[in-house]
């Protein structure tokens, strides 16, 4: 076993059998040993390859539509301008060049990451040496905040619940002849899934993020507040229904309690629950709309037309992939969302609806 196995191990022999939010807890952020800690996790030589790493189009219209958001709001001064999970900070790299020009956005603002990972946060200060570190979005300074969230939620450790009658049993992980393996709870009610009861069936499994419902309203309720507005973007869907606990590993989808803590874990983000989270606010959301409609709608098309007029051979090649990844149906245009928040009497975000 590895450090990780072993501290997983211990945890439930000390304990019994752990929620599917502890396993992901531990494995992917432990001081230590966690994923998030010890492996190069992003581009070609990690796991995964996010949108900002596929091409800087992605960054550059992100940033132009938060400016704008700023330009609608009558450009306020004292921005916090935020990113969650910012993995190398190459996103708000990119949204630093691409706002550049807009008179006065610059000064108006100061960059912000949310980050727990004192490794990540090394990557980070290479490329954007002036921003301020926090470990959560509760001690971000207060004003308007203009944030965004791109695969960040599906990080967030979920809790795994099984219908069972009027009831939910948890999903649990444990250890069977040396072995990792699921298990259920007990049946118990689960308050906040009371009204899944009428939209699930006995077996069907809903998935529970507490942590994505805490951090979204405090940021809808500082939107709220102070002016901003949010982008989050990530896969999901509209309703938790279903497993969708993932582990990547060497860009390949494998068993979840396989190659524990060298493997990253993530599950698709249920938008139904961020969406009713920020209508306890004053705050507004956005339709929730496919992440391919959402470039096209800022020009994305258009700047990937200006951009290959200078480009030839493998680097024009590559330039008309990373497009068709980042917006084609089949690619990650429609399995990536995004919804906006913003003020109540505030336009929406650029590239969104009401």
């Amino acid at each position: 076993m590895n450090a990780i196995e072993h501290i997983l191990a211990r945890q439930i022999a000390m304990h019994g059998p752990l929620s599917v939010a502890d396993f992901m807890s531990t494995t992917l952020m432990h001081p230590e040993h966690g994923y998030y800690v010890t492996r190069p996790v992003f581009g070609a030589q990690g796991d995964f390859i996010t949108a900002p790493e596929i091409s800087q189009m992605f960054g550059e219209l992100v940033g132009l539509a938060l400016a704008q958001a700023w330009i609608d709001q009558g450009t306020p001064d004292n921005v916090v301008l935020a990113e969650l999970g910012p993995g190398r900070g190459t996103l708000m790299s990119d949204i630093l060049r691409a706002t550049q020009s807009v008179p006065k956005f610059h000064d108006a603002l100061t960059v912000h990451f949310v980050e727990t990972s004192n490794h990540l946060r090394q990557r980070q200060r290479e490329t954007v040496p002036d921003a301020i570190w926090h470990d959560d979005v509760t001690t971000l300074p207060y004003g308007p905040l203009f944030l965004v969230a791109n695969e960040f939620f599906d990080a967030l450790p979920i809790r795994q619940f099984i219908r069972d009658g009027n009831a939910w049993s948890e999903r649990m992980v444990t250890r069977d002849s040396d072995k990792f393996t699921w298990a259920k709870s007990r049946p118990m009610p689960v308050m906040e899934l009371e009204p899944r009861i009428n939209d699930t069936s006995d077996g069907d499994l809903v998935e529970d993020c507490p942590s994505a419902r805490a951090i979204v309203h405090e940021i809808a309720e500082r939107i709220a507040n102070y002016g901003g507005a949010g982008l989050i973007i990530d896969y999901g869907d509209w309703r938790s229904l279903g497993d969708t606990l993932q582990a990547l590993h060497d860009h390949t989808v494998i068993d979840p309690l396989t190659k524990i803590g060298l493997c990253d874990l993530t599950a698709h983000v249920d938008y139904e629950a961020l969406a009713n989270t920020i209508t306890t606010t004053m705050a507004r959301h956005t339709r929730v709309t496919p992440q391919g409609v959402f470039l096209e709608r800022l020009g994305i098309t258009q700047r990937a037309q200006a951009l290959a007029a200078r480009m030839t051979g493998d680097t024009l090649d590559n330039h008309i992939k990373a497009h068709r990844r980042l917006t084609h149906p089949d690619e990650m245009g429609t399995l990536f969302k995004v919804m906006g928040i913003y003020p109540d009497g505030a336009n929406p975000p650029a590239g969104l609806e009401a």
